[in-house]
């Protein structure tokens, strides 16, 4: 699946927005690292001062190539980038866990459109995500371990396709989006690698 044309070849700089825990890539074509350090920051830290030595700055702004805002899971499973046919640049990367739409996601992606220029939303669920073995009792099971319950929702769901029309909803409906013409949601297969896109008209069974 083909989604974007490029006719611009120059190099670019990634902006990501994070909102919760970011996944990172596989490191399988990483170059070695020394195994010396004791943890695993300090073995990412290593790996970005060779990633560092060989660094130039491409002397972009941070306005997102493509116009576009991607909201997605922190699963890491799933390489936006490399499923989408992206470079670095293109656009801003809104990832939390379930790739829900949150307030927080709001926020990133109000920030995205008023103040970066993107116009365009994509939403990225994926098969077998953590969220469905959950549900809110999770919040409860926290208060009893810690005393205090959470604040936030853990916005699980038992259908995926359900979960993205909400997101879309949400993210249409929204009053403080200057663009909600072009939102779009999908569903990435973690087994195929492919996207399918979800019809938002379609009732949930």
């Amino acid at each position: 699946m083909r989604l974007f044309v490029r006719s611009h070849t120059r190099l670019r700089r990634a902006v990501t927005i994070t909102v919760g825990d970011m996944s990172t890539p596989p490191h399988t074509s990483a170059a070695p690292i020394s195994t010396e350090s004791s943890t695993v920051t300090d073995r990412l830290v290593k790996a970005n001062t060779q990633y560092a030595a060989g660094f130039t700055d491409p002397g972009m702004d941070a306005r997102p190539v493509l116009h576009v805002a991607v909201v997605a899971c922190m699963d890491a499973r799933l390489d936006l980038h490399a499923a989408l046919g992206l470079e670095l640049g293109d656009c801003h990367t809104i990832r939390n866990a379930g790739g829900v739409v949150t307030d927080d996601v709001i926020r990133s992606l109000t920030i995205s459109q008023r103040a970066l220029g993107t116009r365009s939303v994509m939403l990225v669920h994926h098969t077998n995500c953590g969220l469905e073995s959950l549900t809110e009792d999770f919040r409860h099971e926290l208060e009893d371990e810690v005393g205090q319950r959470p604040a936030w929702a853990v916005e699980a769901f038992r259908d995926v396709d359900q979960d993205v029309r909400q997101s879309m909803q949400r993210v249409r409906t929204s009053p403080f989006l200057l663009h909600t013409e072009d939102v779009r949601g999908f569903v990435f297969d973690v087994t195929t690698g492919l996207l399918r896109e979800i019809d938002p008209a379609t009732a949930a069974e």
